[in-house]
């Protein structure tokens, strides 16, 4: 039986580990603290996750009591908390490593494969996971499936066979600049379909939007070095399309909440959880800017979140952009 760390009690991290351990591993899930180590194991789960209860095969601890000789790792924190867990030194730099996280770092403007590199890892360990894969339903049992990428197809396939259950398909691909940009960009464009959901704009707009937002996604992505055909994947319109559109995805319930009239502030304490959305299109504005390139949802995405415009005066500013081809 493999031996897996997971770092990051989170709603993700906590499927995660379920999802390990139902495809046979023995799962030591990582938490900040002894205290959250303690309320994780003692309710086996977390309340923003109903009707999960986390098998004994997974035993929680913080995560200085990581074990020093685990089989594989995974980090599954916000991408802005990211470096300071893949950094503590209890986490094994020995063993093949798998980011969950779906964010680019401040700053740094790092992908989280690159920041596991920075943290100690060789690149021929790092994985990356990513695709439609929204936290309550795959712990309510429905069917899901997901991209797993790495430099070596050999280290994709590790976690690809980790993963895999009866109800959580996984693919893998070599494509790890893609799928990682995939699975960060896309939240941004969430957050822009929940505002057009929230002013019921209709299926028309939303369509509309999602699709220039995937331009804008494969635009960004192929210029970072990112195969296109990924962007067509599950990482990509897969991941996509069930953010802008599920209720279930905290950058949707931001954007709604941007469109009911809440400040930004207001809108993050709605949403649930963290927006990583809100963190990443500052950071894909500036990625596009090292490459002249224009994002005009991201634009205005981060000028809302800034307070610089209304979500009308956004609106407006797309539907009056000079006309041209499409592409």
């Amino acid at each position: 039986m493999p031996a897996i760390a997971v770092a990051g009690a989170t709603s993700w991290g906590v499927t995660l580990a379920h999802l390990l351990a139902q495809g046979g591993a023995d799962v030591t899930l990582l938490a900040r603290s002894a205290d959250e180590a303690a309320a994780v194991a003692g309710d086996r789960g977390l309340a923003r996750l109903p009707g999960l209860e986390l098998p004994p095969t997974v035993t929680v601890a913080p995560i200085e009591a990581a074990p020093a000789a685990p089989d594989g790792i995974v980090v599954a924190v916000p991408a802005q908390a990211f470096r300071a867990t893949a950094r503590h030194p209890a986490l094994s730099r020995d063993a093949p490593v798998l980011t969950a996280a779906k964010g680019i770092e401040h700053g740094s403007l790092l992908r989280m494969s690159e920041v596991l590199g920075e943290c100690g890892w060789p690149s021929e360990a790092v994985s990356a996971l990513s695709g439609p894969n929204l936290a309550r339903e795959i712990v309510a049992g429905l069917p899901a499936a997901s991209t797993v990428a790495s430099v070596r197809e050999a280290g994709a396939e590790v976690w690809q066979r980790a993963l895999s259950t009866s109800r959580f398909r996984v693919y893998r691909s070599t494509d790890l600049v893609g799928v990682e940009l995939a699975g960060a960009l896309k939240n941004v464009v969430a957050i822009a379909a929940g505002v057009a959901a929230g002013l019921e704009l209709g299926a028309n707009s939303l369509a509309a939007l999602t699709t220039r937002g995937l331009a804008e996604i494969t635009r960004l992505a192929v210029a970072e070095g990112a195969s296109a055909p990924t962007l067509l994947g599950l990482a990509g319109v897969g991941d996509l399309m069930a953010t802008c559109y599920s209720p279930l995805s905290r950058n949707h319930r931001f954007g709604e909440r941007l469109a009911a009239g809440d400040t930004p502030a207001q809108a993050l304490d709605a949403a649930g959880g963290v927006v990583e959305g809100a963190a990443t299109a500052p950071v894909a504005l500036a990625l596009a800017a090292r490459h002249g390139l224009d994002l005009p949802i991201a634009e205005q995405v981060d000028a809302v979140i800034r307070g610089e415009r209304s979500v009308t005066e956004a609106l407006e500013a797309l539907l009056s952009r000079d006309l041209r081809a499409e592409g």
